[in-house]
């Protein structure tokens, strides 16, 4: 059975519903039928992608984390344990990466981490051992995974990390007229799946803007993530104490629900060919091949920060990816196998050459560049029941692009 027959028997559905069954669906779904859609061989590319230089940096932020955590208890015991729970995790390799940087580099936080991995890929999840078992030259992290589940462990205290996970939740897709605002459905005419407007169908769309102070204009068309705004809920009601540290691209929703973006952000990703709002064609890109392109949206970062403030988080930092990793980077610290200390600004990308082979420099390059995964990637760190310390991580500029 296809997705529209599916929405045949069911009737119209919301984009959200939509981007579910085209993304999610066990049996039709594009993550679910594959344990890997990115790198040279799939649709697109992230800093995973890359190399394991941005697992090995992030593993720098980590484990200062992990050190605040065991400092804060009062005469701690040995080996006290540390949750690493990676949401959206694929098959393991940026947890992989970052357990063999932690292996070589922070022995004892190695040896205290308990990896949970949350993925809803049961193919994804299926290849995750294989993963942190790795290759001839990969150093076996197997022995650190506690868990690997479709949900989050019900409770835990350490790091939860999410890679470009936000974008990817459903979405929904109003559109302002002028009798007001409408909801966009997906529906099958003549055999083929189309759009049509209708009312909303829930009260929580106007909600959402009314809360931000958004005031759509006439003929402007934007996606609300209900979704991402429950996921934060969730962590903070299951992370006991610790860290969250979100990466994915995105806006806070002045610019998100402005002009520039009035055509909305829905995505797709294809051969690593992307289609966007502004494609040429009477059916938007994401309706073209579903459970066959990925299908993403640009992320509200004000609602995510409000809804997990609410939730009683705190923010402690909100940056781009450029200047989170410049941060770590520029750590002088010996032990830092990128020896990166005199990387002192985006500038000065020529001392590149620090680093000690071609292939790291251009790693880093690709993670840095503003225009590329450096700006376009933003990363807000979260915590619970810590206070609000100092990281390494938000130390070289809190700017947002």
């Amino acid at each position: 059975m296809q997705i529209a027959d599916l929405i045949r028997e069911r009737g119209p559905l919301t984009v959200a519903a939509f981007m579910d069954l085209a993304l999610y669906d066990h049996r039709l779904g594009y993550y679910a039928r594959a344990a890997q859609r990115s790198g040279r061989a799939g649709d697109f590319f992230t800093s995973v992608d890359v190399g394991p230089l941005f697992g090995e940096l992030l593993e720098i932020q980590i484990a200062e984390m992990a050190g605040i955590l065991e400092l804060q208890i009062p005469n701690p015991q040995s080996q006290i344990p540390f949750d690493l729970v990676e949401a959206g995790a694929g098959n393991g390799r940026l947890s992989a990466d970052v357990l063999r940087a932690a292996h070589r580099r922070d022995p004892q936080v190695y040896a205290r981490t308990r990896l949970r991995l949350a993925e809803a890929s049961a193919s994804a999840r299926d290849a995750q051992r294989t993963t942190l078992t790795g290759g001839p030259d990969g150093q076996n992290v197997a022995d650190r995974l506690l868990s690997s589940s479709p949900s989050l462990p019900s409770s835990f205290e350490g790091v939860l990390l999410a890679n470009e996970l936000l974008d990817a939740l459903p979405v929904h897709q109003v559109i302002m007229r002028t009798s007001g605002l409408r909801e966009v459905y997906v529906d099958v005419r003549d055999g083929r799946l189309v759009t049509a407007e209708g009312p909303l169908s829930t009260p929580a769309l106007a909600d959402y803007l009314d809360r931000l102070g958004v005031r759509l204009e006439p003929g402007w068309r934007v996606e609300i993530n209900l979704r991402a705004l429950d996921w934060i809920r969730d962590v903070a009601g299951r992370l006991e104490r610790g860290f969250v540290i979100l990466i994915d691209y995105g806006h806070d929703a002045r610019e998100l629900y402005s002009a520039s973006h009035a055509s909305g952000t829905l995505t797709t990703f294809t051969r690593h060919t992307m289609a966007g709002p502004g494609s040429s064609s009477d059916v938007p890109s994401w309706l073209a091949q579903p459970g066959e392109q990925d299908i993403t949206a640009h992320v509200d970062f004000t609602s995510v920060r409000a809804a997990a403030e609410d939730a009683g988080l705190t923010t402690l930092g909100f940056l781009d990816q450029t200047y989170f990793l410049l941060a770590l980077a520029n750590l002088d610290n010996p032990s830092n196998p990128s020896n990166l200390s005199n990387l002192s600004n985006l500038s000065n990308l020529s001392n590149l050459s620090n680093l000690s082979n071609l292939k790291s420099r251009l790693a880093l390059k690709t993670l840095l560049m503003p225009g590329g995964l450096g700006s376009t990637h933003k990363v807000m760190i979260l915590s619970k029941g810590v206070g609000n310390p100092a990281l390494l991580g938000c130390s070289y500029r809190m700017r947002v692009t």
